[in-house]
């Protein structure tokens, strides 16, 4: 009977209701969990309410003022003093292999759980599979940490019909990456995701690119970009950025900007031209978005940041035998030495994994160990293996101006040896937030969940709301921190008392549960588009 009540209550909270509206009924209730007397922020107001979330099952049936009298709880959790909020939703990770992983304690998603993070998106920079049912199917059958969101990635559709090579599809090769993008729609991709900075994916064409961009988009999905260029290595940020506004105007779709920065010493400080752009262009109606991480050091392969993309072409055995062409030694040398100049020079370039011979240690260590020339040194490690870097390449004045506008959402872009995967969430309210005051708790919430789930189209996600899935995270404003640096890039981030993924705990009194509650998250396509 009370099961039932439940269910009417829950029934019809999914009605639209104003923001943190109690559902209620006036027979007595029982709920599996209360969260009782925390500043509950929603997600769709900056202005928290002091009061209380109340849980059945995967879904919120109350959030906002103090619980009615007749709603009882076989569990209550003290949340005095501590900010309530939805899960957060990372907009771009490469969690991946983890969430795949054959072990059990890596598909948990520790690191992102245990900074409040419920959702993790994957696919980015063009590199998802198109075989969306196949890993959503392996996510069902083996219990991972957080839910899971797919973009299908340029890369693989490009490879399977071109392989690494430099060279524009024919018609019927079009074709088949056209139908493989449609068949990744119709099994819930959220729209298609591309890397134009990385081989082979860069040696599209904008058409190209258009072309199945179009196919995402009479599904009803989004264009998420790694844009071609970041910096002055091809066409320059602001050609990139004109790029992505082009390719929303032509496929007719909303359009992303991953990782949105300025990187390298020629285009510090155009984070205000480049805002004027997209909001230029928000207010003449294209849907355009972006998200970031607070650092100020990206991460990247040693090759995608050094070696210029026509001596990668044919993949790493091509660029290898490459480096032993006495013809094209002063073209290659020469290129490598500007990719060098735009990030900085030497000693901003970290190893941050892979061999162990290097990690640890800048491009400037390395070669001067070897009392060897900056670009002889980066060739003799290329040699050995392409590690991850951490490159210091953007100023702070720049992320603070992109973290603050309102379109602009949290995102890791999660990477081995950075520590951006285990402290982006925790640090950009510990610097941001706290130290800093550059965006208030409001702007950091829900740029961290209620605008990335509305953005993606995660329905019923990323708001505290009757009716929504569960996903919650409670955290101490006192204590939530990064512990992570490059340094020590894998420490977890404290402060996180609370994580609710569909209901179930993930984190507990502080310590993770051990508990695999995440689902894949499948876009719906356009109703007849998939007939």
């Amino acid at each position: 009977m009370q099961k039932s009540l439940v269910m009417l209550a829950v029934l019809a909270a999914l009605a639209p209701l104003p923001p943190a509206l109690h559902a209620a009924t006036d027979s007595p209730v029982e709920l599996d969990l209360l969260l009782r007397g925390g500043t509950v922020y929603t997600g769709d107001a900056d202005t928290p309410v002091v009061g209380d979330v109340g849980i059945v099952g995967d879904r919120i049936v109350f959030a906002g003022k103090a619980a009615p009298a007749q709603f009882r709880a076989r569990r209550v959790i003290d949340a005095k003093g501590m900010i309530v909020a939805p899960g957060f939703i990372d907009a771009h990770t490469h969690a991946d292999t983890d969430l795949h992983s054959t072990d059990a304690h890596k598909r948990l998603n520790i690191p992102f759980l245990t900074q409040g993070v419920t959702t993790a998106v994957i696919g980015n920079d063009g590199f998802g599979g198109f075989d969306i049912a196949s890993q959503a199917q392996r996510l069902r059958a083996t219990p991972v940490g957080t839910n899971v969101a797919m973009y299908v990635g340029f890369g693989p559709v490009r490879i399977d019909q071109l392989g690494e090579a430099n060279r524009a599809p024919t018609p019927a090769q079009l074709e088949a990456m056209k139908q493989h993008v449609s068949r990744a729609m119709c099994e819930g991709a959220l729209g298609l995701s591309t890397g134009l900075f990385y081989p082979p994916q860069n040696f599209s064409k904008t058409e190209e690119v258009i072309e199945l961009a179009k196919v995402a988009a009479r599904h009803g999905g989004l264009y998420d970009s790694h844009i071609r260029d970041e910096s002055m290595y091809n066409i320059g940020l602001r050609g990139a950025i004109d790029e992505v506004i082009r390719i929303g105007h032509e496929a007719h779709l909303p359009v992303h900007v991953a990782h949105i920065k300025a990187l390298g010493v020629d285009v510090q400080g155009q984070s205000s031209d480049i805002i004027r752009r997209i909001e230029k262009e928000r207010a003449a109606g294209l849907d355009i978005t972006a998200d970031h991480y607070p650092w100020t050091a990206s991460s990247t392969r040693f090759s995608a940041a050094l070696v210029p993309p026509w001596a990668v072409d044919g993949g790493r055995a091509a660029m290898l035998q490459r480096f032993d062409e006495a013809a094209v030694q002063e073209r290659l040398r020469t290129g490598m030495r500007e990719n060098l100049r735009l990030r900085g020079g030497p000693d901003t370039i970290l190893f941050s994994a892979g061999s162990t011979k290097y990690v640890g240690k800048t491009l400037a260590d390395v070669a001067k160990g070897a009392n060897a020339d900056p670009v002889d040194a980066a060739i003799a490690v290329l040699r050995d293996g392409d590690l991850m870097i951490a490159s210091f390449n953007q100023s702070d004045d720049d992320v603070r101006a992109f973290m603050k506008r309102p379109w602009v959402m949290t995102s890791s872009d999660s990477s081995q040896g950075h520590p951006r995967a285990y402290g982006t969430f925790a640090r950009k309210y510990d610097q941001y937030v706290v130290k800093e005051r550059t965006i208030s708790m409001g702007q950091f919430i829900r740029s961290s969940s209620s605008l990335t789930a509305d953005t993606l189209s995660l329905q019923q996600r990323g708001h505290l709301r009757p009716g929504y899935y569960a996903d919650v995270v409670v955290f101490d404003p006192a204590r939530y921190a990064a512990k992570a640096t490059y340094t020590q890039p894998t420490l977890l981030s404290v402060g996180v008392v609370t994580v609710l993924v569909n209901g179930r705990l993930a984190v507990d009194g502080g310590k993770p549960t051990g508990v695999g509650a995440g689902v894949p998250l499948l876009r719906v396509p356009k109703a007849g588009s998939c007939g």
